[in-house]
C-alpha cells in the first residue's frame, strides 16, 4: 500500500521526492505517488516540512 499525499498541505518543495529511496515520488505543482514503486518506508513521511504525507 503507497502512502497517501494531502494535497492541500503539500507545498511541492520536493523534500520527499529527493528523500524517497524507491523513486517512488513526483512533484509537478504538487507531490504525487507512483504506488507500484512505493516500498512503504515512511522516509517520505519523516521529512515532509508540511506534514501532507501520512500512511
Amino acid at each position: 500500500m503507497a502512502v497517501t499525499i494531502n494535497t492541500d498541505e503539500c507545498v511541492g518543495c520536493s523534500v520527499c521526492v529527493d528523500a524517497c529511496p524507491s523513486d517512488a515520488l513526483s512533484v509537478d505543482g504538487v507531490c504525487s505517488v507512483d504506488a507500484d514503486k512505493c516500498v512503504d518506508c515512511g522516509t517520505c513521511i519523516d521529512e515532509c516540512p508540511t506534514d501532507a504525507i501520512s500512511e
